[in-house]
């Protein structure tokens, strides 16, 4: 196989990949995570079930998978943020700016299975809450210049981390639990905001 034909192989995965992913988003959207089938996924996407299962093992892995992806596109977001900004600002306004440009990311942050359970889907995803602070954490760090930090440096940015962390599933958490024409009128960036204004962030 030439390398010319390698190229158009993998340009094609990537293209089923995200048509899989932003088909499934769009139908928990309209209909709901608990409705949407993995049939529903598969044609949507113009594909069969047997190539939806050639990505993902279940819809739940889909969302995990998601999330899994989304940590370093977030923290590469949060390092992009104004230096001026407050660590739970940069995290508030990373998220907010990623959901504005990809339709994706509300649903990787609100439908689903709870990506941070104590029974994961797979071995790897044990430790995704753990990541995901983690990666935070690491991000506030380096914005505040700390290359060598210290016990108290450490602690300033796990702690803000985690905080951070927990208002995004406290918003998940009110928003699974409204009804489906609840969720179609809430506008999700502000639940962030009072999410986070509750930790002390303006508004």
């Amino acid at each position: 196989m030439d390398t010319e034909e390698t190229g158009r192989r993998e340009q094609n995965r990537r293209r089923t990949h995200q048509a899989l992913v932003r088909a499934a988003a769009e139908l928990f959207r309209e209909q709901g995570y608990e409705a949407t089938t993995v049939r529903d996924i598969a044609a949507a996407a113009g594909v069969g079930e047997r190539t939806f299962f050639r990505y993902f093992r279940s819809k739940e892995s889909l969302i995990l998978q998601q999330v899994r992806e989304l940590i370093p596109v977030l923290t590469e977001r949060i390092l992009g943020r104004p230096a001026a900004e407050p660590p739970l600002v940069a995290l508030r306004e990373a998220v907010l700016e990623l959901a504005a440009t990809d339709h994706t990311a509300p649903a990787v942050l609100l439908v689903g299975p709870q990506p941070f359970v104590p029974e994961p889907t797979t071995k790897g995803d044990r430790f995704l809450l753990f990541d995901l602070e983690e990666a935070v954490a690491g991000a506030f760090l380096t914005r505040a210049g700390h290359t060598d930090p210290g016990l108290d440096e450490r602690l300033w940015a796990a702690s803000l981390g985690r905080a951070g962390v927990a208002a995004l599933r406290s918003v998940r958490l009110v928003f699974t639990r409204l009804t489906p024409e609840q969720q179609a009128v809430t506008d999700v960036p502000v639940l962030v905001r009072t999410a986070f204004a509750a930790l002390g962030c303006p508004v």
